[in-house]
C-alpha cells in the first residue's frame, strides 16, 4: 500500500507515463470548459508515434468484434493486440443484432477500448445508410435515388434526421454517407446509392441530408446524431464503361460545373464532418494520391476542416492496383502527403508510417495534422466527454410509429406514374379480382394490398419466377421455366387487372467488390423473361398495371409499349407495397419525379438531360429520337395548367436578382402535389453550353381548382461557368428561363444579363 506522503510522486510517475487521472484531477484535454484546440494541444505531444498511427487507421468489425451467447463483449486477439495503442474507429460493431443490442455492445466496446490505450481516447464506430442505417432493427427507407424522386428537400431532411438519432441510439457516431456523385451512366450497379444524375437536384438533397443526418450540426456534440461522410470525391460516378474501379476521363470543366458543387455544398452549407475520396483517378491522377483535389481544392479553396478518410484499402491500391507508386512506403507517403487523414482497413498503408518516421522524422509533422482533425472531430461528437448511450432511450426511438410513418410518406412522393392509358389508373372502387405477379414481388406484397384494399378487391399472387440464382459476388441468370410463364398467364386470365412486379434487384444492380464480385451490366433491358411475360399478359385483353422495381435506369421499350400504366417504384422502403396500393386505389395521387434521363437504348449513353446542345444536332439510324421518359417526368391522377409566366425584369446584372413567377392550377377533381421546375438556358457562350439545367423547384399542394402562383429568384450566381481561363465568369447575354412540369414541358421567356 503506498504511503500518503508518496502520493504526489506516485501521480508525477503516472502522468509520464501517461495514464489518466482521477475526475478531480484531469489532465487539460480531459477538461470540457478548454477549447478543442487548447485540449488537442494538450493531448498530442503526449502521443507516441505509434499511438498516433492509431488514431489514423480504421478496422472492420467482422474481424472480430462480437457478442457471446450472453450478450457480453467478444473480441478477437487480432482486435485485442489492434486496440492497445487505441484507434481512429471501426466500421458497423454490432451491426447484425438489434439496436439495444448494440448499443449495449457498443457501450462495452467503447469502454474497453478507453480503459485500454493510455490516454483515454475513445473510436469512432462508423456506419452506412443506403436504405436508412444498415444495420439490423433500423427504419429501411427508400434507397437516395428513390427519395431524390420526391424532389422534396424537407422530407429527404426528415429522413436522414431519424437515420442520425437511429444511429446514435445504437452507439454509431460517424456515417460513410450520402454520396454526392453524379450518376449517368445506368450500367453502373451503385447508381441507386446516390441521387441522380442532375448536379442542382444532387447538391440539393446532399446538403438536406447532411443536415439531417447531423442534427443541423448541433446534434452532434448533443449526442443526438452523427457525422457525416459525403463520398466519394471526385467523379466517382463518371467510371468509364459504367465499372467500377475504371479509369475516369472528364473534362476540367465538366469536373469543376458539374460534379464539384454537391460536395462543395457539402463542406460549406452542410458542414460535413468527413469527405472520403474517390476509389478512381481523374484523368490519369488517382484521387487518393492527389493534393491537388485533397488539399487544394478541398481544403484551401472550400475550407473544409473535417476528417478525409480513404475508401476500404485503396491507399495501398496506388502501388498494387493504380501502379503510381513503386513500393507500398510509396503508396502511403502519397496518401499522407495528397491530405489523407485515415487508412479504411489496409494493414499495408498507414501501417507502416511508425518504422517510415524513423527513417524521415519530418513525416511526423503531415501524422500530427491528420490526428488533429480525428480528435477535434471526435470532440465535436462529445465523446470524450459522454462517450456512452443511455440504453433507457435505445427501443422507443428506433423504428418508432412516426419513423414508419415517414418511410411511407417518403414512398408516396417518390413513386413516379410514367404512363397512364386512358385513366387505367387509379383503380375503380369496385370488386375486382386481381392478379399480383412477376418476379419483383415480395411475399409480404399481397397482405399490403388486401390491408389496404379492404373489400373493394380480391388478390391472387406469384413471383412465377427469379431473376438470378441470388449468389452475392457474381450472380447467375436463371432459365425461365415455360411452365412457370404458363401459370403466371393463368392466374393473370383468371383476374379482371393484373399488376405485373418487373425491373431488377439487388442482385442485378450492385457494388462490383475486389474480389471477383461483380454489380455493374454492359446491358440496360430488363433481364429475363420480364418483356415476355407482359406481352402475354396485355395479349389476354385486360388491364395490366407494371410496379417497377429497380437500382439502376432501365430501358423499359417493350415494357412502356405494353403497359397500360406504370409506376415507376425504385426501391421503396418497407412501407413500399402499402404506399404502391394506396396510389394504385386512388387514396393519394403520385407525385414523383423521375430524377434521371431514362434512355431507349444504351447506345444513347451518355444521354442526361443537360447536356451540350450540339449533342441533339442527330439521332441515331433505326432509333426514334429522345429519350423514352425525359428527365423531371412525372403523371399526376389530376390536370395542372401552367399560364401567366412572369420575369419581374427583363435584365439581370452582376449585383441585381430577378423573380420569375408562374401560375399553376389544379384543373381536376383531387387533391395533389405537383413539382414545378425552373430551368435556365444560356444562350450564347464562350464555351459550348449545356442546353438547359435546373435551377429550381417547389413542390407545392393544390385542391381541385386551386390556383397558386409559384415564384422562383434567379441569381447570377446561376449564371455563372468556367470560361475559357477556366475561371468562374459571368457573361452578358441572352438567357431563357423554362418553368414547367418537366424537363420537356414547360412555358419560357428570355432575359438578359447585362454588366
Amino acid at each position: 500500500m503506498i504511503q500518503t506522503p508518496l502520493k504526489p510522486l506516485v501521480l508525477l510517475f503516472f502522468i509520464s507515463l501517461g495514464c489518466v487521472l482521477s475526475a478531480q484531477q484531469k489532465m487539460p484535454y480531459q477538461d470540457a470548459s478548454l477549447s478543442f484546440e487548447e485540449r488537442i494541444n494538450d493531448l498530442l505531444p503526449r502521443m507516441s508515434v505509434e499511438e498516433k498511427v492509431a488514431q489514423m487507421r480504421i478496422f472492420h468489425a467482422n474481424i472480430g468484434v462480437e457478442s457471446d451467447e450472453k450478450g457480453r463483449l467478444k473480441l478477437s486477439d487480432r482486435v485485442v493486440e489492434k486496440l492497445k495503442l487505441g484507434i481512429a474507429g471501426i466500421k458497423n460493431p454490432g451491426e447484425h443484432i438489434s439496436p439495444l443490442a448494440a448499443a449495449k455492445l457498443n457501450n462495452e466496446l467503447q469502454q474497453y477500448i478507453m480503459d485500454n490505450n493510455r490516454w483515454g481516447i475513445p473510436a469512432l464506430f462508423v456506419t452506412e445508410s443506403y436504405n436508412g442505417v444498415d444495420a439490423a432493427g433500423s427504419t429501411r427507407f427508400g434507397r437516395p435515388l428513390t427519395s431524390a424522386a420526391s424532389f422534396n428537400t424537407q422530407l429527404v431532411n426528415r429522413i436522414w434526421d431519424v437515420v442520425g438519432r437511429e444511429a446514435r441510439l445504437r452507439g454509431m457516431h460517424m456515417c460513410h454517407s450520402p454520396e454526392a456523385d453524379i450518376v449517368r451512366d445506368p450500367r453502373f450497379g451503385r447508381m441507386s446509392e446516390a441521387f441522380g444524375e442532375d448536379t442542382f437536384l444532387t447538391t440539393q438533397m446532399v446538403v438536406h441530408a447532411i443536415k439531417g443526418v447531423q442534427g443541423n450540426y448541433d446534434g452532434l456534440g448533443q449526442g443526438t446524431h452523427i457525422g457525416a461522410v459525403a463520398k466519394h470525391f471526385a467523379g466517382y460516378g463518371q467510371v468509364l464503361g459504367g465499372s467500377n474501379f475504371a479509369a475516369v476521363e472528364i473534362s476540367p470543366r465538366t469536373l469543376i460545373d458539374e460534379v464539384y458543387p454537391p460536395f462543395e455544398a457539402a463542406v460549406k452549407e452542410a458542414r460535413s464532418l468527413g469527405i472520403m475520396a474517390s476509389h478512381g483517378d481523374i484523368n490519369g491522377v488517382a484521387s487518393h494520391g492527389n493534393p491537388e483535389l485533397l488539399t487544394g481544392v478541398l481544403r484551401d479553396q472550400w475550407g473544409f476542416d473535417g476528417y478525409v478518410v480513404s475508401d476500404s484499402n485503396d491507399i495501398a491500391r496506388l502501388y498494387y492496383f493504380m501502379k503510381v507508386a513503386d513500393s507500398p512506403e510509396a503508396a502511403a507517403l502519397m496518401g499522407l502527403v495528397a491530405g489523407i487523414d485515415i487508412d479504411l482497413y489496409a494493414e499495408d498503408s498507414y501501417a507502416y508510417l511508425p518504422e517510415m518516421v524513423k527513417k524521415d522524422p519530418s513525416i511526423e509533422k503531415m501524422i500530427d495534422r491528420s490526428v488533429r482533425r480525428v480528435l477535434r472531430t471526435k470532440m465535436i461528437l462529445g465523446l470524450f466527454d459522454n462517450p456512452l448511450i443511455d440504453l433507457k432511450t435505445v427501443e422507443k426511438g428506433v423504428r418508432n410509429p412516426s419513423s414508419l410513418a415517414l418511410a411511407e410518406e417518403a414512398d408516396l412522393e417518390s413513386i413516379i406514374l410514367l404512363k397512364n392509358d386512358s385513366n387505367a389508373l387509379p383503380l375503380e372502387p369496385k370488386k375486382q379480382k386481381i392478379a399480383l405477379l412477376g418476379p419483383l414481388l415480395d411475399e409480404s406484397t399481397q397482405a399490403s394490398y388486401e390491408a389496404v384494399a379492404g373489400d373493394r378487391a380480391s388478390f391472387v399472387s406469384d413471383q412465377g419466377f427469379e431473376l438470378t440464382d441470388q449468389k452475392g459476388g457474381a450472380p447467375n441468370l436463371l432459365p425461365t421455366k415455360e411452365e412457370d410463364l404458363e401459370r403466371l398467364v393463368n392466374l393473370a386470365k383468371s383476374s379482371d387487372v393484373s399488376i405485373l412486379y418487373l425491373g431488377g434487384d439487388e442482385f442485378t444492380a450492385k457494388e462490383a467488390y475486389f474480389n471477383k464480385a461483380l454489380g455493374d451490366r454492359a446491358t440496360i433491358e430488363p433481364l429475363g423473361a420480364q418483356d415476355e411475360l407482359i406481352q402475354r399478359v396485355k395479349a389476354l385483353g385486360k388491364p395490366v398495371i407494371v410496379v417497377l422495381k429497380h437500382r439502376r435506369t432501365l430501358a423499359i421499350n417493350v415494357i412502356s409499349e405494353q403497359a397500360d400504366a406504370i409506376l415507376d417504384a425504385w426501391d421503396l422502403s418497407e412501407r413500399g407495397d402499402v404506399a404502391l396500393a394506396k396510389i394504385i386505389f386512388g387514396e393519394v395521387s403520385p407525385s414523383g419525379k423521375s430524377p434521371v434521363t431514362i434512355p431507349r437504348s444504351i447506345g444513347q449513353l451518355p444521354f442526361h438531360y443537360s447536356q451540350k446542345e450540339i449533342n441533339y444536332k442527330k439521332g441515331y439510324l433505326f432509333l426514334e429520337e429522345g429519350p423514352l421518359y425525359p428527365f423531371g417526368h412525372g403523371l399526376s391522377y389530376t390536370d395542372f395548367r401552367y399560364e401567366d409566366l412572369s420575369l419581374s425584369a427583363n435584365t439581370i446584372t452582376p449585383s441585381s436578382e430577378l423573380k420569375v413567377s408562374v401560375k399553376v392550377t389544379n384543373t381536376g377533381s383531387i387533391k395533389a402535389k405537383e413539382v414545378v421546375q425552373m430551368y435556365i438556358k444560356d444562350e450564347i457562350g464562350s464555351v459550348t453550353r449545356p442546353d438547359k439545367e435546373l435551377m429550381g423547384f417547389d413542390k407545392i399542394t393544390l385542391e381541385p381548382g386551386q390556383t397558386k402562383t409559384v415564384t422562383f429568384t434567379i441569381t447570377p450566381k446561376m449564371l455563372e461557368f468556367t470560361g475559357l481561363a477556366m475561371t468562374k465568369v459571368l457573361e452578358p447575354g441572352d438567357y431563357s428561363v423554362m418553368l414547367g412540369t418537366s424537363s420537356q414541358e414547360y412555358l419560357k421567356a428570355s432575359f438578359r444579363l447585362e454588366k
